[in-house]
């Protein structure tokens, strides 16, 4: 009987104390939910915390930002300016340094191009010059005679025919030596060469090249093309439908495959007038400064700016992403707790618009707020998300 007392007690004792846990649990479990609805959207930070995180605080400010149409593109030249070296009357290599992307500048030697019929040339030419003087001496005699009546017009005529023929020759061969790349003032002062120089006609960068010391180039071969760097600019595509938005003059800023952080800027000053079978159109931008590492056929990210307003805007480092949505943090001061300094963040979901130069136009979602009188935490609010939500994961919604 003893022993069926002490085993009813113990169950009731039993029971009584999963009653008192179970209620436990209940109350717990209802606090904590009823703390983290209170503080899911705000983050606390001790005064410790707020020196290591280097929070900066700033509100959001009015700039001029333009929509933008996102295309991509080239980097390219006109035709005009790329420009193929030859020699219009062939010869062997004897030098050249050039390699594809040697930087040259206007008057640069290029290439020495030799060929035995150059001193011919030259001799035809030193002969001409030669035979000047003769040949109008003698039409000069010959046409004072003729005139006095003293000589035959045959004569007259046929001096005057033969230094007449002599000046088109000088005239012929001196233009030849001049295509060639000989000076003839320089060889009528006596220096003959079976070699000529060719020099870059603009300042750029070599291409391609096509040849080699030794090698013998045809009238017809190209030795080498020099891209003018001064005539680079952005060849974008823009499809039919968003031509409309586009006019000459407007901004672009564009940004190169291996540096897309780094943007340039260009201007539109030309709109194809043919849709290609893509049904793109071909949109030219003149570059607002030259780049030295930009090379033709370069793949380029762009963005044409097609209207502009002035707005409210962030820097980008105050906007973070979360669950799809964006936000920015709001200081709303510091207070005294438990004697220390604790300070008070609110998480606000934000509508972006444009970016521009490091700005993005924001919007509060509860535009019961006013977005101007807020104090916008402008760098460290990538550590306030991170705290803020780690501690809502720990059960807690306050970030102490």
């Amino acid at each position: 009987m003893k022993n069926t007392i002490k085993y009813i007690n113990r169950i009731s004792m039993v029971f009584i104390l999963g009653l008192t846990i179970a209620s436990c649990g209940s109350k717990n479990e209802g606090t904590t939910e009823e703390h983290h609805e209170e503080g899911e959207n705000t983050v606390e930070l001790t005064e410790a915390q707020y020196e290591q995180a280097a929070i900066q605080i700033g509100t959001a400010e009015r700039k001029v930002i333009g929509s933008e149409l996102r295309v991509n593109g080239t980097i390219d030249v006109p035709p005009q300016s790329n420009i193929s070296i030859n020699m219009p009357y062939g010869g062997f290599v004897k030098y050249t340094e050039m390699l594809p992307g040697s930087k040259v500048k206007k008057g640069q030697l290029l290439v020495v191009i030799e060929n035995p019929e150059f001193i011919q040339f030259q001799q035809e030419y030193l002969e001409g010059l030669a035979n000047r003087d003769f040949l109008k001496a003698e039409f000069e005699r010959q046409e004072e005679l003729y005139q006095e009546k003293v000589a035959s017009g045959k004569n007259y005529q046929q001096a005057k025919s033969d230094y007449l023929a002599n000046e088109a020759r000088i005239k012929t061969m001196e233009e030849r030596l001049k295509l060639i790349g000989f000076n003839p003032a320089k060889i009528e002062g006596g220096t003959v060469s079976a070699s000529v120089n060719i020099y870059a006609p603009v300042t750029g960068s070599v291409r391609e090249v096509y040849t080699n010391i030794g090698k013998y180039i045809n009238p017809q071969d190209v030795i080498m093309d020099i891209t003018n760097a001064e005539d680079l600019h952005v060849e974008l595509t823009v499809y039919e439908n968003d031509i409309p938005r586009v006019r000459e003059g407007q901004r672009i800023r564009f940004a190169l495959a291996n540096s897309p952080e780094e943007w340039r800027e260009a201007e539109v000053f030309l709109i194809g007038s043919g849709v290609r079978e893509d049904r793109s159109v071909t949109v030219h931008g003149h570059l607002k400064k030259m780049h030295e590492d930009l090379k033709p056929g370069m793949y380029v990210a762009a963005r044409i700016e097609t209207d502009s307003n002035e707005v409210l805007a962030a820097p980008e480092a105050s906007i973070v992403r979360f669950g799809g949505k964006q936000y920015i943090f709001s200081y709303a001061g510091k207070k005294l707790e438990n004697g220390e300094t604790v300070h008070d963040f609110e998480m606000l979901e934000v509508i972006k618009g444009y970016t521009e130069d490091g700005y993005t136009q924001i919007s509060l979602a509860d535009t019961a707020k006013d977005l101007s009188a807020i104090q916008l935490v402008t760098k460290g609010a990538f550590t306030l998300l991170a705290k803020a939500k780690n501690t809502e994961e720990e059960g807690g919604g306050h970030g102490h």
